[in-house]
């Protein structure tokens, strides 16, 4: 057994059930679709290539701007805007782990 770092005392048995990973799941009530980052423009802009085989021009928004590192080849939840269909914003990035479960559940078609 190992205790927790952050000052608690409580003690965590480590190996006692799987890791249960949590994924975010496109909505098609939200207009919400799978992209792949194709390249990076620069000044919060990046070229996706959607699941449904339109290239969008996507926009990382202020509020993530930070918090989002986006690099070539990263898998995002992007919403197209209602406007102009050629562009999107990039909703939500997804880990390694995340990517890997959507491919085994057919979400992604590589």
């Amino acid at each position: 057994m190992r205790k927790r770092r952050l000052g608690s005392s409580k003690v965590v048995k480590s190996g006692d059930s799987p890791e249960v990973t949590r994924v975010r799941t496109p909505r098609r009530d939200k207009n919400e679709i799978l992209a792949t980052v194709a390249s990076l423009l620069g000044s919060k802009r990046v070229s996706l290539q959607c699941m449904d085989g339109v290239v969008r021009m996507g926009r990382i928004p202020g509020s993530r701007k930070k918090r989002m590192w986006i690099k070539e080849g990263d898998v995002v939840l992007a919403n197209p805007w209602e406007v102009q269909d050629s562009k999107a914003d990039v909703a939500w990035k997804y880990t390694r782990p995340q990517v890997e479960w959507l491919e085994r559940k057919g979400y992604l078609k590589c």
